[in-house]
């Protein structure tokens, strides 16, 4: 299987985990798969100052800004066996 492929496989394996991940996790899953699918941010920061989840889920993809869209994969690949086989 090629990168692409195993990405796809990872993503419907994230969807079936025996337990749900903590939050840092689940914003480590969002940001690697923005990154992996759209490359680097390029949305404005969100306008709304009490809206933490997308305050959150923006700065952790920007923090991504750089890393190749393979890279992102192979990193959400290995982070969902981790958590899989955990």
């Amino acid at each position: 299987m090629d990168i692409k492929q195993l990405f796809e496989l990872a993503v419907t394996n994230s969807k079936t985990l025996t337990e749900k991940p903590n939050n840092e996790i689940l914003l480590q899953l969002y940001s690697l798969y923005k990154q992996a699918t759209e490359g680097d941010n390029k949305e404005d920061a969100p306008s709304n100052p009490f809206d933490f989840v997308a305050k959150f889920k923006h700065e952790a993809w920007t923090k991504l800004k750089g890393l190749s869209k393979e890279t992102a994969m192979q990193q959400y690949i290995d982070l969902v066996n981790n958590l899989k086989n955990g």
